[in-house]
């Protein structure tokens, strides 16, 4: 475990998977959910090369068949600590003989954090290595615990987003896949999304088409506690139905799950990656506490 600290903030982060593993400000306040495994045992894990599921964890690359369990294998993967200094540190995984049977491509993915007063910034950057064009997707899965919610109270809580306006949203499966065609995003009240359990009735929201750049948690005073700002294509809300959890996930990503009954090859998947030999992809969402 790695620790950054100043004065107003320390993180921890793990080298399996890179993992941002705790954010307390200089009162020893925890802001990100603590993996507690009634609820949901991650805190905040990368997800690489793919986001969300691919059809019964089956994909194609030029007609072969590979799998793929959700949300990839990052997560569950140890990372080499690579670089650290005072205010930034610096995670690498580098494709083996066991990822290529699961993902036939060579790549360099590296995770870095930087802790700049109350901000942590989490740059993500994939290197292919390889001699052919390679194909992924990458996102964030930061968990946060609601304020003032309590274990065993019903689960209430509100996000203010930076578009007041009726947006569109992907029709979301529990399986992880979803419908392009797009559903209204009604839950929105001028910017308000409240959310209680029911909320997550159909798995996750999913706003897409680079519709929104900033979420706020809001605490009891409706003033922002956390706040995550992103320039992806796609940003979903989720917490586990059924279970008043008292966190909910603001979740960054260039990529997204398969459509319903899709079969095609890997590299026709929406919101697909692409990179040539030799060239990077790089980006950069931020979370800012208080």
């Amino acid at each position: 475990m790695v620790e950054l600290k100043n004065e107003r903030l320390s993180i921890l982060v793990s080298e399996k998977g890179a993992e941002l593993q705790s954010i307390k400000d200089a009162g020893g306040k925890e802001y990100l959910w603590q993996a507690d495994p009634k609820y949901w045992g991650r805190h905040s894990p990368i997800l690489f090369p793919i986001v969300c599921s691919v059809n019964d964890e089956t994909y194609r690359v030029d007609g072969k068949a590979y799998h793929l369990p959700r949300h990839g294998f990052a997560r569950d993967a140890e990372f080499k600590l690579i670089a650290q200094g005072e205010r930034k540190v610096t995670f690498a995984l580098e494709s083996s003989e066991e990822t290529k049977k699961v993902y036939p491509y060579d790549f360099t993915l590296s995770v870095s954090y930087v802790l700049d007063n109350n901000k942590i910034g989490v740059i993500w950057h994939v290197l292919n290595t390889d001699k052919q064009e390679i194909h992924f997707q990458i996102g964030g899965h930061p968990a946060f615990n609601v304020p003032g919610m309590k274990d065993g109270e019903p689960q209430h809580g509100c996000i203010r987003l930076d578009n007041q306006e009726p947006m569109d949203a992907l029709h979301s499966y529990l399986d992880g896949s979803h419908e392009m065609d797009e559903v209204p995003f009604v839950e929105a009240d001028n910017g308000l999304l409240e959310f209680s359990n029911n909320t997550w009735r159909n798995d996750s929201i999913k706003v897409h088409k680079s519709q929104l750049h900033r979420a706020e948690l809001l605490g009891r005073n409706g003033e922002p506690e956390v706040t995550v700002e992103f320039r992806t294509p796609v940003i979903a809300f989720w917490s586990p139905y059924g279970k008043e959890a008292p966190f909910v996930c603001i979740e960054p990503w260039y990529g997204i799950g398969d459509p319903r009954g899709f079969c095609g090859e890997f590299k026709d998947k929406p919101l697909m990656n692409h990179l040539q030999p030799g060239a990077s992809f790089m980006s950069k969402y931020e979370i800012r506490i208080g």
